[in-house]
């Protein structure tokens, strides 16, 4: 597991900022997702839910992220909407939008979804998996060092080791960015205890392909490498 949280935010536009103060604000009102059939529409689609709004009282208009998710809260197409870093710090810093739900901590996520909400995860056919252990065992060995450079160095350290063309000519920015989305990243690569749960929970309620059906969460992920490897770091 890389991200322990989903790392999105929902961001109200400064235009309706004066109406939106909640979720439970967006009847009438319409709300960007990057695509319809993506986790933002479904974290969307249970925040209004939880908040007491159903799915046919507000609109969800598919924006993309980055500069088209930008353009179309400038444009006023949309009242709010769901994305992620940097592009929540470029609207926060230049005041055209402000954060309504933060899902880029444990603690907002937990306040949000009622629990952790493994998210940005590295994943292979199981099958390979048992037949190329020893290939996993390192992917994973790999991954967990990486996890741990992250939790013990600063935002700028982590920066100077990243490619220039990351700034985007903003430096700065990248920062902030970088310094918001930290606490996403899992401590260890270990699945969060509670998450699988707060995933089915979430996804049950408006996905078709998984709401109704029988799933065993045992099945779903395993430590075994991650553990060898943290075992290893010893």
């Amino acid at each position: 597991m890389f991200g322990q949280v989903p790392g999105e935010v929902e961001l109200v536009s400064s235009s309706a900022a004066g109406q939106i103060k909640s979720m439970a604000d967006i009847k009438g009102k319409t709300l960007g997702v990057t695509g319809l059939g993506a986790s933002t529409n479904f974290l969307t689609q249970f925040l209004a839910a939880k908040n007491g709004v159903k799915s046919s009282e507000f609109s969800v208009l598919p924006v993309g992220a980055g500069n088209t998710f930008i353009a179309a809260m400038q444009q006023k197409r949309i009242d709010a909407g769901m994305t992620s870093e940097p592009t929540a710090s470029r609207l926060i810093s230049t005041g055209q939008a402000s954060v309504l739900v933060d899902m880029r901590s444990m603690e907002g996520t937990q306040k949000a979804l009622g629990g952790a909400y493994p998210a940005s995860s590295f994943y292979v056919n199981r099958a390979w998996a048992q037949s190329h252990k020893a290939v996993a065992a390192k992917l994973a060995r790999a991954f967990v060092r990486t996890l741990k450079f992250i939790h013990t160095h600063t935002p700028e350290q982590i920066a100077e080791k990243m490619p220039k063309d990351y700034y985007a000519n903003n430096k700065a920015l990248y920062l902030q960015a970088l310094t918001n989305s930290m606490p996403m990243f899992s401590p260890d690569g270990k699945m969060p205890v509670g998450g699988p749960e707060t995933v089915l929970k979430v996804m049950s309620s408006f996905n078709p392909n998984v709401k109704g059906k029988h799933i065993d969460l045992s099945k779903t992920y395993t430590n075994e490498f991650v553990d060898q490897a943290l075992q290893a770091s010893k």
